[in-house]
């Protein structure tokens, strides 16, 4: 790990400046837009999140740079584990099973995309593996990261049901639901064993976490 304060800080600032930037282009800012409805989707939302988990590693650290007593720029390493595992979901979803339906469809290459599908969680994962201490983790940490992705999940499956609209299919009819693999109306039941796939992935990489920062980095 590294343990200079001033490299963490620089770090930090860059990250929070990215990942924020990733998701105003996002939301058509710097266009003089403001697209409302990307804010309904798991991208946008974890990416808030690291923006969050960014500004209060920054606070942190600027504070730590008086406080001669702490040797390190670890702060908040629980927390940092849950943001990164949960920003990483959109990492994995969006590159394996998103990208095979969007080829031809959207453009893949832009600053937002690549922003907030890659480099936003891979900033997240460097700054825990570079700055977190080890044996920092408590085990129930390894199931704490299943809560945002499943009221996420429960969250966009309420506004769905009660008429939102993310578009409409080629057969005209609404789509109630952000992803395919969730979709109820069209998928039905194998929503269901999508999501429980996705859990248990969560689930196993959480624990992956928890084996390297116990084990490993000891």
């Amino acid at each position: 790990m590294i343990k200079n304060k001033k490299i963490a800080l620089g770090f930090r600032i860059a990250a929070l400046l990215t990942a924020t930037a990733g998701l105003l282009d996002l939301l058509g800012i710097f266009q003089g837009n403001f697209y409302s409805g990307v804010l309904y989707y798991y991208t946008a939302q974890s990416n808030i999140m690291a923006i969050v988990l960014f500004i209060m590693l920054t606070v942190k650290t600027v504070t730590g740079l008086r406080d001669d007593n702490k040797k390190s720029a670890c702060y908040l390493p629980r927390f940092s584990m849950i943001c990164t595992i949960n920003v990483l979901l959109t990492f994995f979803v969006f590159w394996i099973l998103l990208v095979p339906q969007l080829i031809g469809i959207l453009p893949l290459w832009t600053f937002s995309n690549l922003a907030v599908h890659a480099i936003t969680p891979l900033l997240c994962l460097a700054d825990y593996i570079m700055f977190s201490e080890p044996r920092r983790l408590k085990y129930r940490d390894v199931y704490y990261v299943v809560i945002f992705p499943i009221c996420y999940v429960i969250y966009s499956s309420v506004i769905g049901l009660s008429g939102y609209s993310y578009g409409t299919a080629s057969d005209g009819a609404p789509v109630r639901f952000p992803y395919f693999f969730y979709d109820f109306d069209r998928i039905g039941m194998m929503s269901l064993v999508y999501i429980s796939c996705i859990v248990v992935f969560f689930l196993i990489i959480s624990h992956i976490f928890y084996y390297v920062d116990a084990k490993v980095r000891k």
